[in-house]
């Protein structure tokens, strides 16, 4: 089994202590410390109180220093109670009349005519006068740092969507009809659904109807071949399924902070099944689901064991042929590091470039910097150093707080006030089938990636030596998905910014997830898509949007016509494996099975 690589990157304190501002390194933690914040992390879901409590200190100190924002919140205060009393008042007297206020666009609590009879118009509306009421008072205080009012912010937003009135039968005129239609069977059947949910969260099983989905059976069932294995991955390649095939194959590197078959779900919605229609050869990486002993893990390693390794093979099975590589997520933002570690080589194995919802800066990264900061960190690194690596469950949990209102309150009033079970779907059950993060590569990523934005400033180190993503010339197709909460397509649409190469960026609807598995023919999606030469002056986000007329249907149509236009042509599809990397058995694989 292979050792864990050194980061050469990281093993030059001597050097940067000569370099003029460079930080002072930090002292190593004491064992005790680490034991003693591992054992609060399991209290506080990971969440570092120190980070609270300064950004709380942070907060209430400045608008304790602020009577003029004290003065404009009563004035509100009063506006607000002034404007629900009229409305009261003109309810009562049988008038009809418009709301004191609209939920947001994407609020969808309120979106039943239910929500409209009296009291529970006056319930809600009184609920989200509130609710804006207290957005004002968590921002905008001159002094507070933008970080410590969005972790503020948040925490308010999370606290009231606690006490929703959705979330209380007596207050939901929703569960309050079913259950007078039903006779309360619905909270019985909300009961059953509530502790079938227990059962199955404290023994470690998956969701109810996960078990309709199974993994090389229902979903991940394009054929083809594992022709690499090594200790962080499996390489697949796909069987053809034309007579001929494009020259440049295609190699597909997914997120390790999921499993790759989000990308190749159920035949008709499979991103790869699309591409090998579409006369591709494709290749597609599989990681291994890292435990407490793969902790040493680096993100070095998985440049060299994953992209590299993975190059290195598909070069081998399709030998001189250029490489058409594909990144989603975090594998996107990995395929950016490998394409510009090979231009600072000389190597030109690519064709192309194409980053899925992919970052590149990570300075408006959304709401995930909430959980990012140097207290935070710390805290993370000290549970992750306790149990080697980042457990599903914590990981899963920072996610669904970035949407409670969909992933958690909604569901809960659905399957144990409504007693309705939601069908479990292909993508809710890759979903539930969630993955670790090995301890120093996690933190590695964190603090270089996310903290301190070292790749798209040019710090970030592979041998000893920094990157730049300005020495990436292959031409380049992004997508930014409008709804994505994990990279935001404004941070997406940076990469114009940094590359100097041939830029084609879409905007597809949806979310991170649904944005990028969008097969043609599903209803209601829509993309806008532009190309900048390199050269070509750089177009804001905001006026590219303006400007970009939107285009109904799939965004996978227009990036398979971009890569046919960069194509040599087509032979005879290359052949399954190589000497050096012989068939080890038929996809999905074995690391895609590991939990």
């Amino acid at each position: 089994m292979d050792k864990p690589r050194v980061d050469m990157g990281a093993a030059l304190p001597a050097k940067a202590a000569l370099v003029p501002g460079a930080a002072p390194d930090i002292e190593p933690p004491e064992t005790i410390d680490r034991v003693l914040h591992a054992a609060y992390g399991r209290a506080t879901l990971g969440i570092s109180p120190a980070s609270l409590a300064l950004a709380y200190t942070d907060w209430a100190l400045h608008l304790a220093q602020s009577p003029g924002k004290w003065q404009k919140l009563v004035e509100k205060a009063w506006r607000k109670s002034l404007r629900l009393s009229r409305y009261v008042q003109r309810r009562m007297s049988g008038e009809q009349c418009e709301s004191c206020i609209e939920p947001l666009f994407q609020d969808r609590r309120f979106r039943d005519q239910k929500w409209q009879q009296w009291p529970f118009d006056l319930i809600h509306q009184g609920f989200l006068l509130n609710q804006q009421w207290w957005h004002n008072v968590t921002t905008g205080i001159g002094g507070v740092s933008r970080h410590h009012e969005q972790v503020v912010s948040f925490v308010a937003r999370q606290l009231l969507d606690m006490a929703s009135p959705v979330n209380f039968i007596a207050t939901n005129p929703e569960a309050l009809d079913v259950t007078m239609r039903e006779g309360g069977q619905n909270l019985v059947r909300g009961a059953m659904n509530f502790l079938e949910d227990m059962e199955r969260g404290v023994g470690g099983k998956p969701p109810v109807g996960t078990e309709n989905f199974q993994v090389g059976r229902d979903v991940a069932v394009t054929p083809g071949t594992v022709v690499l294995r090594n200790r962080l991955i499996e390489l697949i390649q796909y069987a053809p399924k034309t007579k001929n095939v494009h020259a440049e194959p295609i190699l597909i590197v997914p997120a390790w902070i999921m499993k790759y078959y989000i990308l190749d779900l159920s035949p008709h919605n499979s991103l790869v099944n699309f591409l090998v229609n579409q006369g591709h050869t494709v290749f597609m990486i599989s990681w291994h689901n890292p435990g407490a002993d793969d902790s040493g893990l680096g993100l070095e390693d998985y440049l060299r064991l994953g992209v590299l390794d993975a190059l290195d093979a598909v070069s081998a099975i399709a030998p001189g042929r250029k490489v058409n590589a594909a990144g989603y997520c975090l594998g996107g933002t990995l395929l950016a590091i490998a394409a510009a570690y090979l231009a600072q080589r000389g190597d030109e194995r690519l064709n192309s470039m194409s980053l899925l919802a992919a970052q590149t800066d990570f300075t408006e990264a959304g709401e995930l910097t909430l959980f990012i900061d140097d207290s935070q960190l710390n805290y993370l690194e000290d549970i992750m150093w306790n149990q080697g690596c980042l457990d599903t469950r914590q990981m899963a949990g920072a996610f669904q707080l970035l949407r409670s209102n969909d992933l958690i309150w909604s569901r809960m009033v659905q399957q144990y006030l409504l007693g309705k079970r939601e069908p479990m779907t292909d993508m809710m059950a890759w979903n539930a089938d969630a993955t670790r993060m090995p301890y120093r590569m996690h933190s590695e990523y964190l603090r270089k990636l996310f903290l301190n934005n070292d790749l798209f400033e040019g710090r970030f180190r592979v041998n000893g030596k920094p990157l730049a993503l300005a020495d990436i010339r292959v031409p380049l197709f992004a997508v930014g998905t409008e709804s994505d909460h994990v990279a935001p397509w404004r941070s997406v649409y940076k990469i114009n910014l940094a590359a100097d190469t041939d830029i084609t960026f879409a905007l597809t609807s949806a979310g991170h997830n649904a944005g990028i598995v969008s097969e043609p023919g599903k209803l209601g999606r829509r993309y806008r898509v532009s190309h900048r030469r390199r050269g070509e002056n750089y177009v804001d986000p905001d006026t590219w949007y303006l400007a970009t007329p939107s285009i109904d249907g799939s965004w996978w149509l227009a990036w398979a016509e971009w890569l046919a236009q960069r194509s040599a042509g087509k032979s005879a599809p290359p052949p399954v494996g190589a000497k050096a990397y012989p068939a080890s058995g038929a996809a999905p694989g074995t690391y895609v099975f590991e939990r």
